[in-house]
């Protein structure tokens, strides 16, 4: 018995707010964690945090259930400079249902696309998602 794939629909509210989010350049980091709404097959905003670090997020994301994660990031460089790189991470922890794990990785190129992310990442465990890996995934776009 199969099931056919099919690529979600991203919600017009997720995109003004991640065309908000990517031009605000709030002096803290932001975050939205993203989930697919099964019944509709809309990606929209689960939950949006601020002032938040990578491992506050990590908290807030299930364990065994995929999500993506769009963050602003304030990135002090060793030179004194500050950006903002704007990320988004795709993770599918394992042991999940097979048919979500492919929902999120059928729609992930058409968000990615769609809000024009140039940094893009991701981690098969939530424990990944730390400050540290972070740091060392962004260090190759200095």
């Amino acid at each position: 018995m199969s099931s056919e794939l099919k690529v979600c629909e991203i919600d017009s509210e997720l995109l003004e707010n991640v065309k908000t989010l990517r031009l605000k350049r709030n002096p803290n980091n932001e975050c939205m964690i993203l989930k697919i709404d099964v019944g509709t097959q809309t990606v929209k905003i689960d939950e949006t945090f601020e002032d938040v670090l990578p491992e506050d997020i990590q908290e807030e994301l299930p364990a065994h259930q995929p999500r993506y994660v769009v963050y602003s990031y304030k990135l002090k460089h060793d030179d004194g400079r500050i950006s903002y790189p704007f990320i988004f991470i795709f993770i599918s922890p394992s042991g999940g249902k097979p048919e979500l794990q492919m929902m999120y990785a059928g729609s992930k190129l058409s968000i990615v696309n769609a809000c024009g992310f140039t940094k893009v990442f991701e981690l098969r465990s939530v424990e990944e998602f730390t400050e540290e890996w972070l740091k060392k995934k962004l260090s190759f776009f200095r």
